[in-house]
């Protein structure tokens, strides 16, 4: 070989070392980068939650299957009828009367239960509501009655608003009347623990003050059918 093409060989072998050595760093760098930079960007792309695709599927069925289970026992809890204990804590007291309801009564007793519920009292009272309004109205959202009305009193209570206890429009509303009966009746003292006709005297002063001990057995059960649908 001559010196001269000898010396047309020494670039091209030098540029061809300079790219080997460029590679080289390049791929150095990039295995530095990969040793320093790695770890943080695999704990970026990390899943929140550790553990295997199964093991997250196995919890989160389980957490279905127990949200399933307490909207069951909430329904199962909801379907159930109140005990007779807290409808009737202290037994009935003399004969009992009863009377066929219509869709109108029916109706009535829920609207009862329902502002019950809103006013935040339990059962009892809602039996106490209902067998006040049975011995006051038969459950009917009475009107006037003219020459056969007790003055003013009208409503399912026959609340009279000279009394104080509201307007017509008011005491004819089902849900405003119960609401103003119980008021009076959380300001018993005691009320929880009297029979129903004493409870319902305080509140009414009607001149029959045993009349409404005869409804409470009937009261009780218009309470456990509606407590649970109103």
């Amino acid at each position: 070989m001559n010196t001269t093409m000898f010396s047309r060989w020494l670039p091209a072998i030098a540029q061809t070392s300079l790219i080997r050595r460029t590679a080289l760093g390049v791929a150095g760098l990039a295995f530095v980068g990969g040793t320093v930079a790695g770890p943080a960007v695999a704990a970026q792309a990390a899943p929140e939650h550790v553990g295997s695709p199964v093991s997250q599927s196995v919890l989160a069925d389980k957490d279905d299957k127990g949200d399933k289970g307490k909207g069951k026992s909430d329904k199962r809890a909801k379907d159930r009828k109140p005990s007779r204990d807290k409808l009737v804590p202290h037994g009935v007291q003399g004969k009992q009367s009863r009377i066929p309801l219509s869709g109108e009564q029916s109706d009535n007793v829920r609207a009862i239960v329902k502002a019950t519920k809103k006013a935040g009292l339990d059962e009892r009272a809602a039996v106490i509501a209902v067998g006040t309004s049975l011995q006051e109205s038969k459950l009917e959202n009475l009107g006037h009655l003219g020459a056969r009305n007790d003055h003013d009193s009208q409503g399912l209570f026959q609340q009279r608003p000279s009394s104080g206890w509201g307007s017509v429009e008011q005491i004819t509303d089902p849900e405003y009347s119960t609401t103003a009966f119980l008021t009076g009746l959380k300001q018993i003292d005691g009320w929880q623990n009297l029979p129903l006709t004493v409870a319902a005297q305080k509140v009414q002063v009607s001149a029959y003050p045993d009349a409404y001990a005869q409804w409470e057995d009937q009261a009780a059960d218009l309470v456990a059918d509606a407590w649970t649908n109103s």
